[in-house]
């Protein structure tokens, strides 16, 4: 018996000293849209498919647009795209390609994360913790001019479990 995963997006706009919100967003001028596409290759030519649902390997790619509907600029925009349970981000898929990652959602550092590890020999080393470990990316737009927009991507795989995922964008 399979069950269905809903994998939930949300999604965070960051502006110098307003905080953030999730889900269909607006912050005060400033709104965003999320799409999701299931990505197939066929023939060597990629296809963007509605992502109602998504089965394990798949790969979904998500695109936030942020729009700037006000008279003036807004400065300092973070956009923060979550990586849903159930989902793994693929590395360097993401535009803009200078971004930082979050392993806790709360605390971010440039990609690729990297953390110490101690060995079996008492050293430390620091690695590079797996992509698959990612659970928020963050970029930093900066400025958003008057009805100005920026769109960030990045692509996530659907992991390896024995359910089928349900891919619900922000409405």
């Amino acid at each position: 018996m399979h069950r269905t995963l809903r994998i939930l997006t949300a999604l965070a706009v960051t502006v110098a000293g307003l905080g953030s919100c999730a889900l269909a967003f607006a912050e005060g001028d400033v709104t965003v849209a999320l799409t999701a596409h299931r990505i197939t290759v066929s023939q060597g030519k990629e296809a963007r498919l509605p992502a109602e649902q998504a089965k394990p390997g798949d790969v979904i790619e998500y695109r936030a647009t942020y729009t700037n509907h006000g008279g003036y600029a807004v400065r300092d925009l973070q956009a923060t795209l979550p990586v849903p349970a159930g989902l793994e981000y693929l590395p360097r898929t993401a535009i803009p390609i200078r971004l930082s990652a979050s392993l806790d959602g709360r605390t971010f550092a440039p990609v690729p994360l990297t953390r110490q590890v101690k060995l079996a020999n008492g050293k430390t080393e620091v690695r590079e913790v797996p992509a698959s470990e990612y659970r928020a990316l963050r970029w930093s737009v900066g400025s958003l001019g008057a009805s100005a927009a920026r769109t960030v991507v990045a692509r996530m795989r659907v992991a390896p479990l024995e359910t089928v995922a349900t891919v619900v964008p922000a409405r």
